[in-house]
């Protein structure tokens, strides 16, 4: 729920203009399986439309599924979102959390700077942000930092993870095709004949 704080940011012009919802996941298996993260971005629509924003005014960016946050290349959705933000065409633009728009601080900063001149609204999950307000560019700026921090710790557990196995001997990759490990994890050969005929 907005608190009055919030509510007196949204203006008659940001509501004449688009609400673009970003949806995004860093991975297929993501997209697949968290399927939970999915509904609650879509859910973003009702967002939206409780904030005043006339649906056929709400865009929804959804081919970025899939991709990750860590680099603006390949992620056709992201850049057609800027590009419609620095056109003066969004009023605001809503995600689930901001790891969701950028985990690059130079994309996320780049974002936040045009939402400033264009006059457009950031909404995540806990509010409601103008970007030309010190305070709220503040805030969102420790929130863009602490998304690429957080991508930094994801990479590090994952790596002193495989680190450690490495050095009990328990490290397994994906093997070639053709091959498998067996239940000692020992590497064998595929047990259907016709793989190891291939193979062979």
């Amino acid at each position: 729920m907005l608190s009055p704080l919030n509510a007196h940011k949204i203006r008659p012009d940001h509501l004449d203009r688009q609400a673009f919802i970003y949806v995004r996941q860093s991975t297929l298996i993501q997209v697949r399986d968290n399927t939970g993260s999915t509904a609650r971005q879509y859910d973003l629509v009702q967002r939206a439309l409780d904030l005043g924003w006339p649906r056929e005014h709400i865009i929804v960016i959804d081919q970025d599924q899939g991709h990750s946050g860590a680099s603006i290349a390949g992620r056709d959705g992201f850049q057609f979102l800027v590009s419609e933000v620095g056109l003066g065409h969004a009023g605001a633009v809503l995600s689930l959390e901001v790891s969701r728009l950028a985990r690059s601080c130079s994309d996320w900063y780049r974002l936040i700077e045009i939402c400033a001149l264009s006059d457009t609204l950031v909404v995540d999950e806990e509010g409601v942000y103008d970007p030309g307000q010190y305070n709220d560019r503040l805030l969102l700026g420790f929130k863009g930092t602490m998304s690429e921090a957080e991508l930094h710790w994801l990479r590090s557990r994952l790596l002193g993870g495989k680190l450690e196995k490495a050095q009990k001997g328990q490290l397994h990759f994906r093997p070639p095709t053709g091959l498998c490990y067996d239940p000692a994890g020992q590497l064998v050969l595929d047990p259907d004949q016709q793989v190891q005929q291939a193979v062979r």
